[in-house]
């Protein structure tokens, strides 16, 4: 999940989705709450910790914390020496996502079609938004924090992409990267307060309307492969506070348009060939977990 945030496109929701351990995540946050507050007080820290699945939530966040700092510069690398590789990988990866979470829906009905196409619109306007370029002011860490995390467990939504479209990408990463700790922990507590919020609002749907919200969810991760589609040709850029250059609007082409437009190799035999292992990894992965 840490690795996958910190890529602009792919959700950590995601990945707990597909290893099995999405519903008992969301769980587990929602009962940190009141009720658990009051059981340490009357009971101990053993009945507490039990009451909100502790252990549980105590390891995937310290997978997500080390994964999100150790790989943050290998992602930065791998994105600014050989961006084809890593957008087809990952697209092979969220396509192989869509197919799983659709296979959740019993029953193809209006209703769920319809979420579905609701959720592929909402993503598909979202990756079409052109990155900003914020000043980053203290608060902004705070905030793009609470506003990012409910895209991070939301499947099909990148809550790294959120923080690009809010301007914050950047910094966050370099906030990461060069240990300002009191920027990471503001980031970071908002992180939690809006996963406090979120995960009781989407808990809620999951409980009352399953099948619509797996739809939506399905819809998301189809309309997010606008935003992985390999090939890309820059049609706009902009300048960073930092002073660098970066894509501002980008249109999707085809591999022998982008040789042509772009002047680069479309790499295209590779490039099906990592989009391919992405798709049988999440199946396999699929596999294990229902084993």
């Amino acid at each position: 999940m840490g690795a996958a945030d910190v890529v602009p496109g792919v959700s950590g929701g995601t990945i707990a989705f597909i290893t099995g351990i999405y519903t008992r995540f969301l769980a587990a946050i929602k009962s940190v709450n009141l009720e658990a507050l009051l059981l340490l007080r009357k009971s101990g820290c053993k009945a507490s910790w039990q009451y909100i699945d502790g252990t549980f939530l105590l390891t995937v966040f310290a997978g997500l914390i080390t994964s999100a700092v150790s790989l943050a510069k290998v992602i930065t690398y791998l994105l600014a020496n050989h961006q084809l590789l890593v957008w087809s990988f990952f697209f092979g990866l969220i396509l192989a996502s869509f197919i799983y979470i659709a296979k959740q829906i019993e029953q193809w009905r209006l209703s769920t079609i319809i979420s579905c196409f609701i959720g592929v619109v909402i993503a598909y306007v979202i990756t079409s938004l052109a990155p900003a370029e914020a000043e980053p002011h203290t608060w902004l860490y705070f905030v793009s924090g609470a506003i990012a995390v409910c895209a991070m467990i939301l499947p099909g939504i990148s809550g790294s992409f959120i923080l690009l479209l809010l301007g914050m990408y950047s910094h966050v990463l370099t906030a990461i990267t060069d240990k300002e700790l009191s920027l990471i922990a503001l980031f970071l507590l908002g992180c939690v307060v809006g996963l406090m919020l979120f995960s009781r609002f989407l808990s809620w749907l999951l409980n009352q309307y399953q099948q619509i919200t797996f739809a939506l969810l399905a819809g998301f991760l189809l309309g997010s492969l606008n935003l992985l589609w390999p090939w890309k040709l820059v049609v706009s850029t902009y300048v960073s506070s930092s002073g660098v250059e970066k894509p501002l609007m980008q249109k999707n082409i085809l591999p022998a348009e982008y040789a042509n437009l772009v002047g680069h190799d479309p790499q295209t035999l590779l490039c099906i060939g990592l989009a391919l292992f992405g798709l049988l990894l999440i199946l396999g992965i699929e596999k294990l977990s229902a084993k």
